[in-house]
């Protein structure tokens, strides 16, 4: 057994099963560190991984109590989006903040960030819809179990949240505000409380601005380096910036439009 990661609410394990001798991911969380809030928020990653079954999220297999720890065994992954992001300018040999010069790189890029889109966009048109609220490149899996030609699975439901499309006009996008990783956050949700599932879709302009190397801040109109793909970064520019709407957070994307 080998610890291959930490967070918040424990440590993630990689291990092997004495009796099928597969191997597994287990998050161990101690209890008695926390008070009765971040225990339900623990709570909580359990019951949506047993009601997200589906290839868009990492797998569920069980969960117990030991000696004041929680443990829950999941689907292991061996790599994260942060991972690949670190390694990616490395593998097409070019500087780590510098702009996509290969096809092949941009081809990558694309076939990465729409596998994204659709798991969260799995999470949105669940009934009743779910936002992830934690949407950033250590909470997405790289699931080399190839099931129906994926590769990406989310994780770390802890934030979650259900968002009630019936509600009044006003209370159904009363949400909790500050929830999430600052740098990924849309600023209806540090701000406010008031938000639906759409600020996932701003954090997903922020991850598919790093998987892209597009700095939307940049004073400069970004430029491809080779004319033969200007034309689809410029468009997938403009999506991100689409994505990122703000203070109409409310006219953002879907993720089925892309």
């Amino acid at each position: 057994m080998s610890a291959i990661g930490s967070g918040g609410f424990g440590i993630v394990f990689k291990v092997k099963h004495r009796l099928d001798d597969k191997i597994y991911a287990v998050k161990r969380v101690q209890f008695g560190d926390y008070n009765d809030e971040k225990k339900q928020r623990i709570y909580r990653e359990v019951k949506n991984l047993v009601k997200l079954d589906s290839d868009f999220v990492v797998k569920y297999y069980d969960s117990w109590l030991e000696s004041n720890h929680l443990f829950i065994q999941m689907e292991f992954c061996s790599q994260n989006l942060k991972s690949v992001l670190k390694d990616k300018p490395i593998v097409f040999e070019r500087q780590p903040e510098g702009e996509m010069n290969s096809v092949f790189e941009y081809f990558i890029s694309c076939e990465i960030f729409k596998e994204i889109l659709e798991c969260v966009q799995y999470l949105h048109e669940s009934k009743p819809p779910i936002i992830h609220r934690d949407l950033k490149p250590d909470n997405i899996l790289i699931s080399f179990n190839i099931n129906a030609n994926r590769f990406i699975k989310l994780c770390d439901f802890g934030l979650a949240t259900d968002h009630n499309t019936d509600g009044h006009t006003v209370s159904r996008y009363d949400h909790t505000s500050g929830v999430g990783t600052l740098a990924y956050m849309a600023p209806e949700v540090l701000s406010s409380g008031v938000y639906n599932h759409l600020s996932d879709i701003y954090s997903l302009s922020l991850i598919g601005q790093k998987l892209c190397g597009i700095d939307l801040q940049a004073s400069e109109t970004f430029v491809a380096n080779e004319s033969a793909f200007k034309t689809s970064i410029q468009c997938l520019y403009q999506a991100l910036v689409n994505m990122m709407s703000t203070p109409f957070w409310r006219q953002r994307p879907e993720c089925r439009e892309y």
